[in-house]
């Protein structure tokens, strides 16, 4: 079993990672004062990794907008149906999951592992309370490998420079941008993050990406995001994007049918209701 442990922060003995401890119980290098996207999404999935900003800044944006709930598993069904269509059916045995949150049923080596057991998967994350988690991330098949990088989406230059060290960038590469993207603000240029990206990225590699949507539901939308972003520090704030704002992420790739489109109606399964609107965007394509 290959296991690599790509991290800057905290220490590491024997390729395990070694959360330092406050008294309080706080892993170090956590603000639990402040509301952070991983653990908000931890309370909306009913995970316990989460502290009272969390809590307060999730149940907030809930009671203004109720769809969050359905919305976040949707978003986790979305993700569990792109990996296995990339693995099973496209042949893609590389995964570049950036922002991939605290583990939950169904991560992106699981389901690629268990179409490809050689698959590789680089995760990507910047909350230390995700970094805790990593040897939960890093299991994998005796064929494949998966690795852990703490860093941020706008550290291009790092994320590339060490997702080498597990994948093979001369080789199609799935790049998981599943819900985000909307932290990135437009001042940051999250298109040319994306460009930036894709470009070190072999023809035959897939982007994919989910969002939240600024013109389904709109005034739940923009009021859920406005409770967020008062609990969330500066560059942890949530920008939600219309259907026309998504698509442009996938400028100059071909398109995956059915094209960008609601969480439900992506290659929807047996029992999933696509009937109900949901206010996120996804779509997968592929780099020519």
């Amino acid at each position: 079993m290959i296991h690599t442990l790509l991290v800057r922060w905290p220490r590491t003995e024997g390729g395990l990672v070694v959360a330092d401890e406050r008294t309080d119980g706080v892993p170090a290098g956590i603000d639990a004062s402040v509301a952070h996207p991983a653990r908000v999404y931890d309370v909306w999935l009913g995970g316990k990794d989460n502290y009272a900003a969390d809590r307060e800044a999730a149940e907030l944006a809930v009671a203004a907008n109720p769809d969050i709930l359905l919305a976040v598993r949707a978003n986790r069904a979305f993700l569990g149906r792109a990996v296995h269509h990339l693995a099973a059916d496209v042949g893609i045995d590389q995964f570049l999951d950036i922002g991939t949150g605290i583990p939950a049923s169904g991560n992106t080596h699981e389901v690629a592992q268990r179409a490809v057991p050689a698959s590789r998967v680089v995760y990507v994350d910047n909350d230390p309370v995700v970094l805790a988690h990593a040897r939960a991330l890093l299991s994998s098949t005796p064929e494949g490998a998966t690795g852990y990088l703490d860093a941020d989406l706008r550290d291009v230059g790092t994320i590339l420079e060490q997702a080498a060290e597990t994948l093979d960038l001369t080789r199609p590469v799935a790049l998981m941008l599943v819900a985000v993207l909307q932290y990135i603000a437009d001042a940051d240029d999250p298109y040319g993050i994306v460009t930036r990206l894709l470009e070190a990225l072999p023809s035959g590699s897939h982007l994919v990406i989910s969002h939240p949507a600024s013109d389904i539901g709109a005034e739940q939308v923009a009021e859920s995001m406005r409770r967020y972003n008062e609990r969330a520090p500066q560059q942890e704030q949530a920008t939600p994007r219309t259907h026309a704002d998504v698509a442009r992420f996938f400028d100059g790739l071909e398109m995956l049918e059915p094209g960008v489109v609601q969480l439900p109606t992506w290659r929807p399964g047996p029992g999933v209701d696509t009937d109900r609107q949901l206010p996120m965007w996804c779509g997968v394509a592929r780099k020519p």
